[in-house]
């Protein structure tokens, strides 16, 4: 079993912010990671949202 964690860091000016992905199917059929929290920066309130799509992960239509 691995202990690697997925994680992205999101840097707003001179603030930085870890922020952990976590697998995602989409809806479309693609792979990959998402996440979302808030941060500060410069006094400010933040909402991060962070998608991660494996580009060719969505699978092939048939063709007829």
């Amino acid at each position: 079993m691995s202990n690697d964690v997925d994680m992205a860091t999101i840097q707003l000016n001179e603030d930085k912010m870890n922020f952990l992905l976590s697998k995602k199917d989409f809806k479309t059929g693609s792979r990959g990671y998402h996440a979302q929290g808030k941060m500060m920066s410069n006094g400010k309130n933040y909402q991060i949202n962070i998608l991660v799509v494996e580009i060719g992960s969505k699978p092939k239509e048939e063709k007829k």
